[in-house]
């Protein structure tokens, strides 16, 4: 295995790396579509981590005196890591990275990577290289800041799941609209995976893009000190690139899956028919048009006991597609555009109102502005909880109390900090506040149970069904938490104004000193009145 310089992994922590390796992939602009070279370089990262990962299996058997084994697939498959035949390896993409054919070399390493590994079927890109048309120079001078990136040499720190979060969140930036199909925010990924707390059972996402959810549902568990074999995960994605970066991106974190045969519909090609999922976690695509024509799914029993939803958006659509899929006890936390709160378009009210009646929704959370790379409408979280009577053994386990009949509206929108000149995002402080309100609420014993919850005003208020009967079965939190209490300073209104005539008065008089001073240079430069 290629050695690396000691201070790669310095360089990572700090970002620098990764800012380094972005400038290098931003020289492919102009050759390739924008849309394109996040492929190219998550290929290549992909390439180098597995085979880093092989590198250091074939040592590890040299060295524990098994050298006859350093060709047999089992002796990698049984730890989980991916055997690679010669001319897939980083080193021989490396030794011929200055060849005119390193494309077509680069399209063989990864085919043979995928006919070798079942797991990996489907997930690699076919023959892309090669079809791009990229000079060798622009290629070799990617691979030659890819070969810097030290995969594995802290086990410690996920390096390459980092170099992944970064380059996803930089393209979904950078792409406009459409980025946001293979990348969520991580704080807002990590504030359902709070909330939902997926730590045993199955986990499904119906829209997964490139495996986020997963990828912090698996976080979660391990910053919980749970056991990541408990949870199975499910999900499914209709665009076939998309697709394969999941399966890549769940591959390099060791992550088992089961994300349908191939890329496809979820509306009319479900790949877990039969599924019953004990968490969901989505970001399904906001306000989608023309999902389906109206003669078709009309019937179709992910709808039953609701009225079907519209042809002209989606949303009302995927949560009852969501709802269907869930366990008896099953909770799904999602994203969607504002407008399902209190949309009346089309029947959409009609179901949200059955929704209500059903007693599912347990949470509702108006998130701030700009979280999104990709889109400035504002958004909310949804939690759908089968469970509210609290009758499970997990939720008994946990103390949560009978909710039946109640809903939790949380006003986020004045939360949140600014990260570049357009976007913000929630801190760790944020998302911690935001979920130990919501366990409180539900009673947990870890949160200080229902006596450390409060309604506060402007922030968070528990409404009954009779609240939402009022507000015409609107879910929009700032209907139910109004506003927030000022803050008496204890200064009187007189003094106040006093105060502030004063100010008034002075910027006045700067103004005409302004004006004089206009109108002198003016008179100099011939433009007297």
């Amino acid at each position: 295995m290629a050695k690396t310089p000691a201070n790669k992994n310095d360089q990572t922590k700090d970002g620098r790396f990764e800012e380094a390796l972005w400038d290098a992939a931003n020289k492919l602009r102009g050759s390739v579509e924008s849309s394109e070279y996040k492929h190219i370089v998550l290929s290549l990262i992909f390439l180098k981590f597995i085979s880093d990962t092989f590198e250091q299996q074939r040592q590890k058997l040299i060295d524990t005196g098994y050298e006859k084994h350093i060709d047999m697939v089992q002796a990698y498959t049984k730890d989980n890591v991916f055997y690679l035949p010669a001319e897939s390896r980083w080193s021989f993409i490396q030794q011929n990275a200055k060849q005119e054919d390193i494309a077509l070399k680069i399209d063989t390493a990864l085919s043979t990577i995928e006919k070798t590994n079942q797991s990996l079927k489907g997930a690699l890109p076919d023959n892309y290289f090669s079809r791009l048309g990229l000079t060798a120079s622009k290629l070799a001078a990617l691979i030659d800041v890819v070969n810097n990136i030290d995969t594995i040499g802290n086990p410690e720190e996920d390096t390459v799941g980092r170099v992944y979060e970064y380059f996803l969140g930089k393209f979904a930036a950078t792409e406009g609209k459409g980025g946001g199909e293979f990348y969520t925010p991580k704080s807002v990924v990590n504030l359902i995976a709070e909330m939902v707390e997926p730590y045993q059972g199955k986990i499904y996402d119906p829209c997964c893009g490139s495996g986020g959810m997963f990828v912090q549902s698996i976080k979660f568990i391990e910053s919980h000190h749970g056991n990541t074999k408990d949870v199975s995960i499910y999900g499914q994605e209709y665009t076939s690139t998309t697709y394969k970066l999941a399966k890549m991106n769940l591959a390099i974190r060791g992550i088992s899956s089961n994300l349908g045969d191939v890329a496809a519909d979820t509306f009319f090609k479900d790949q877990h028919e039969d599924l019953k999922a004990d968490f969901i976690m989505a970001n399904p695509p906001f306000n989608q048009k023309d999902w389906r024509a109206s003669d078709e799914l009309v019937d179709d029993p992910r709808w039953a006991g609701y009225p079907t939803p519209p042809t002209g958006n989606a949303n009302y659509a995927w949560i009852l597609h969501m709802i269907s899929k869930l366990s008896e006890h099953g909770t799904a936390g999602f994203v969607l555009a504002n407008g399902s709160m209190s949309t009346t378009t089309s029947g959409e009210g009609e179901i949200r109102q059955q929704i209500i009646e059903n007693d599912l929704v347990d949470c509702m959370i108006a998130l701030p502005g700009q979280l999104f790379y990709t889109t400035q409408i504002p958004v909310c979280l949804w939690f759908i909880n089968k469970d509210k009577q609290a009758k499970s053994a997990d939720s008994k386990a946990r103390g949560l109390r009978n909710r039946s009949g109640e809903t939790l509206f949380i006003d986020a929108r004045a939360i949140g900090s600014m990260i570049s000149r357009t976007n913000k995002e929630l801190t760790k402080d944020d998302i911690e506040a935001i979920a130990k309100t919501y366990h409180a609420w539900r009673g947990e014993k870890e949160a200080g149970g229902y006596e450390a919850y409060t309604d506060e005003a402007g922030y968070c208020k528990s409404a009954t069904l009779d609240d939402m009967k009022a507000n015409d079965y609107v879910l929009t939190p700032g209907r139910y938490v109004g506003a927030a209490a000022i803050e008496d300073d204890g200064i009187s209104f007189e003094t106040k104004m006093l105060e502030l005539s004063q100010t008034l008065y002075a910027q006045m008089q700067a103004s005409e000193k302004l004006d004089a001073t206009i109108r002198q240079n003016l008179e100099v430069l011939g433009y007297g009145e």
